[in-house]
């Protein structure tokens, strides 16, 4: 009896340290982390503090915000260090990063330091920005790079919770720090840096080893996220119209929680297969097959052969759809298109991210139908992520659709979203933050898919970030030079009109339908003119679209099994 217990102790041991070792708790790992990494989502919500504190004008507000977008977005050397490191190093180089930016920002807007320039603000939040590009390197690349086979669903997924962190973190503040929007600002600092330390040990390569059941997981891990993101619009949608008291707040936050951990329970029964499968091969009948070692040779030739130089043939690239280096990708005609089409398409979008606040105040909304719309675009990111992620995948390998008319579609539909505010349509608002929430979320898939189909999986830690990098340049062209300008302009004019001078220190506001008007008329422009650049990405690559772009992942993963 002892005996028999004790053999039942050891199985749970070893099985639970199989569970903790696998690459279905790496995932849920991968979740976890990017469930709190969307503090770059939430400026709409804490620059009114950092306004009122330093007495910025608008353009320097929106400076501020693009050296947001510039760190949240330049992560080449995260993608470099994750070449040659395990994901562990970028994720505790994000953690640090976080951490110091966020606390430092904090510090500034509760004057506990003194009050800095300008540069040391672009500084800090630069900083904190930038430690996303480390845990979302460290998470959702070595995710898409252990399920290949299934990068479309997995990039929406990962994508998707990033886009819910803003409305998750929003959650945990009103919970534990009510409405004081300081408090925020270090919730942001201390939470996404202890959940990555807490999971970064459980983030590892994988041997990718293909089944037709990962899909079928991905698909109900899909399912708790969309319960997840109902709740969270639910909850949203109350707090408008009910004041919560601190003990409902409680209440709410432990059933997300809750929520967030579900996917655990899909580990557990994916692991269990595995581990039946081991039990199988051990105690069968069936001997163990032979290790095919001529097979292992040929294939460790065939890999050596395709070893290339980073600097050689640079303009000589290979085949679309076969591993680019990271110079042959850079200076190939298709990255340029898609380059620029992202510039145009996440420009726009992105000011509306970053000045959602500012917006709703100049077109006379209440200030908490603005703290409203934050919190939903968040739902709505998430949404665009994972339509994007789930349908274009379904579309291109059921239809032989193009990718990139995916992402000429988004930029129309952005379209409708800008001219809703250029024109302050009554109540256009909370459709715009809907339409331009789903437009920006599904922009980050696409674009990420996009990239790994193209140019392989090789160097797809640097080419994933090389690509974000047209993020924050549509920022600095759309949101700093063109609305930052266009509102502060139409600021002073209104100032001049009413014979008021503005004091040093004092912050600038507008009021009215024409702040933002011909900024978001050249913005809708701008869309436009990138929607019809995608489409020549489109003819490009719609041969390579016509076939099967994951066959060879399968082959692989069947030629792995019969010699495992």
């Amino acid at each position: 009896m002892v005996l028999s217990e004790q053999h039942s102790w050891g199985k749970n041991k070893v099985f639970t340290f199989q569970i903790l070792r696998g690459r279905w708790f790496m995932v849920f790992s991968s979740f976890m982390i990017m469930s709190v990494s969307g503090a770059s989502y939430m400026f709409a919500l804490y620059s009114r503090e950092i306004k009122l504190v330093l007495g910025y004008d608008q353009s320097t507000l929106n400076l501020l915000s693009f050296f947001k977008d510039l760190g949240s977005n330049i992560g080449i050397l995260s993608g470099l260090i994750n070449e040659v490191t395990p994901p562990c190093v970028v994720l505790t180089i994000g953690g640090v990063l976080n951490f110091f930016g966020y606390f430092m920002i904090w510090l500034v807007v509760t004057k506990k330091i003194a009050m800095p320039q300008v540069w040391n603000m672009c500084l800090y939040i630069f900083i904190g920005a930038n430690s996303h590009c480390s845990t979302n390197t460290g998470a959702l690349v070595t995710s898409v790079k252990n399920f290949p086979g299934s990068r479309g669903i997995v990039i929406g997924i990962l994508n998707g919770y990033l886009g819910l962190s803003a409305a998750i973190i929003t959650q945990i503040y009103y919970a534990f720090y009510g409405n004081d929007s300081k408090s925020l600002i270090l919730l942001m600092a201390w939470l996404p840096t202890a959940i990555t330390f807490v999971f970064l040990p459980f983030i590892r390569h994988h041997r990718s080893i293909q089944k037709p059941s990962d899909s079928k997981a991905f698909y109900n891990f899909l399912y708790l996220t969309l319960v997840l993101a109902g709740f969270l619009m639910i909850i949203i949608i109350v707090e408008k119209c009910v004041t919560f008291t601190q003990n409902q707040y409680y209440v709410t936050v432990s059933v997300m929680l809750l929520l967030l951990i579900l996917p655990l329970a899909i580990v557990i029964v994916e692991e269990h297969k595995i581990w039946k499968r081991k039990q199988e091969n051990i105690y069968g009948d069936d001997p163990p097959k032979p290790l095919n070692v001529t097979t292992e040779k040929t294939n460790l030739v065939i890999s050596t052969k395709k070893q290339v130089s980073l600097w050689k043939n640079m303009f000589k690239p290979p085949s679309i759809g076969e591993d680019h280096t990271i110079l042959q990708a850079l200076f190939s005609t298709d990255m340029v298109i898609l380059f620029l089409a992202t510039i145009c398409g996440l420009g726009g979008t992105l000011t509306v991210v970053n000045n959602l606040g500012q917006i709703g105040t100049s077109l006379g909304y209440p200030p908490h139908s603005i703290t409203t719309f934050v919190s939903l675009m968040a739902i709505w990111i998430y949404l665009g992520k994972i339509v994007q992620g789930v349908v274009s995948e379904i579309i291109i390998t059921k239809f032989k659709v193009p990718r990139p008319l995916m992402l000429t579609l988004v930029l129309l539909l952005s379209c409708v979203g800008h001219l809703l505010i250029a024109f302050n349509v009554p109540n256009g608002l909370y459709v715009a933050s809907i339409i331009i929430g789903f437009c920006f979320g599904a922009n980050w898939p696409i674009l990420y898919s996009i990239i790994s189909e193209l140019f392989g999986l090789k160097y797809y830690s640097t080419l994933y970030n090389v690509g974000s990098i047209a993020s924050p340049i549509g920022s600095y062209l759309l949101n700093v030079r063109v609305a930052g300008n266009l509102y502060d302009k139409e600021a002073r004019k209104q100032m001049a009109a009413l014979g008021l001078k503005r004091k040093l220190g004092e912050e600038l506001n507008c009021n009215g339908g024409e702040c933002y008007r011909m900024a978001f008329i050249i913005i809708t422009s701008v869309s436009f003119f990138g929607a019809l650049v995608s489409l020549i990405l489109v003819l490009r690559t719609r041969e390579f679209y016509r076939n099967d772009i994951y066959k060879k992942f399968r082959e692989e993963a069947r030629t792995a099994e019969n010699e495992g």
